[in-house]
């Protein structure tokens, strides 16, 4: 098993996709952190308002998702799964594989996503003059949230990736998901918002509940950004909720797509 995410790991360091990703996931995020920051002005330094600012990572963890897919789709559509899996022929050690290295290299995106976030915030409160008002618990907690979030998202794309097999299908359908399916259920259904799998996540970083990727909640019945009255899931719960959907999505690739000739 080592050997099998070794070289999963190194075909990451390898191809110019992942860092690609990494580069457009930060720059957004310091983008979206930046624009928090300069619509507070000098009321920066509120406590909630420096939070919007450090937990602006709604990007990166759809990034690293993205990355996730990528991860196992690229074998069908550059045509090397064939080798893959002769390679390793026991399939599902070999989807765990990806998924370890995608949890890795995830975990790696939200520290520089993260990193971005909270660099902003300190500095545009250093800027305005003014103290900081979250504690270094808060920041700790946060961090380690975005984190946790993006290594647990990141094999969920492995596992859709592997269910789908092609890559643009796979991008375009966690695009779909994050930036419409799960704003669209979580305004009608405010109940399920905390299970909603990214929305989840996002909590894990701090972001308020029904955050998208911009950061805005919308409410779908009135049409304008509002504030989530649903509370969000226990830190260990959205662990499980996140980990029990990549099992089983993984298990449903590995019995039925893995199973199909690789060509």
């Amino acid at each position: 098993m080592s050997r099998l995410v070794g070289v999963e790991l190194l075909k990451l360091r390898t191809i110019r996709t992942t860092y690609g990703l990494l580069v457009a996931a930060a720059l957004l995020t310091a983008l979206l952190a930046s624009s928090e920051a300069s619509k507070a002005g000098d009321n920066v330094a509120s406590s909630s308002t420096l939070s919007a600012v450090v937990t602006s990572t709604g990007w990166t963890m759809l990034f690293a998702t993205v990355m996730g897919v990528i991860i196992a789709s690229g074998e069908f559509r550059h045509s090397t799964a064939t080798l893959t899996y002769l390679a390793g022929p026991r399939r599902s050690r070999v989807l765990a594989a990806k998924a370890i290295a995608a949890a890795v290299t995830g975990a790696i995106f939200g520290l520089i996503g993260t990193a971005i976030a909270t660099g902003i915030g300190l500095a545009s409160t250093a800027g305005a003059g003014q103290p900081i008002t979250l504690s270094a618990a808060t920041f700790l907690r946060d961090d380690l949230g975005t984190i946790l979030g993006t290594a647990l998202l990141a094999p969920l794309g492995v596992a859709i990736g592997s269910l789908i097999r092609s890559q643009v299908a796979g991008i375009i359908a966690v695009l779909i998901w994050v930036i419409v399916i799960e704003p669209v259920i979580g305004g009608l259904f405010t109940a399920a918002q905390p299970y909603l799998p990214y929305s989840a996540a996002t909590t894990l970083a701090g972001a308020q509940l029904g955050s998208g990727a911009g950061g805005v909640h919308v409410n779908v019945q009135r049409g304008g950004p509002v504030t989530a009255t649903a509370t969000p899931l226990p830190f260990g719960a959205i662990v499980a909720l996140l980990g029990a959907l990549a099992i089983v999505i993984s298990i449903l690739a590995a019995r039925s797509r893995l199973r199909a000739d690789v060509t």
